[in-house]
């Protein structure tokens, strides 16, 4: 059978704190929409405190402003 769909390379997965499906590149990570956002490593801790699965960029970038925040770092 032909199909004009073409399907994705990789796992469409749900961000579990806003529970917007996105392409989950874990095996391509460099190509991956988490890794355009550059966190430090307590900003990764605090994340991975929060929640265990993957996040959208969208709620990475919100996490990482409410962690410096919280550290008065702006």
């Amino acid at each position: 059978m032909n199909s004009n769909k073409e399907m994705p390379k990789h796992e469409i997965i749900r961000c579990e704190r806003c529970e917007t499906p996105f392409e989950c590149k874990a095996n391509s990570f460099t190509k991956c929409q988490c890794s355009t956002v550059q966190l430090t490593i307590n900003e990764v801790q605090y994340v991975s405190e929060l929640y265990e699965g993957c996040l959208c960029a969208n709620c990475l970038l919100i996490l990482q402003q409410e962690y410096r925040e919280s550290m008065g770092l702006v």
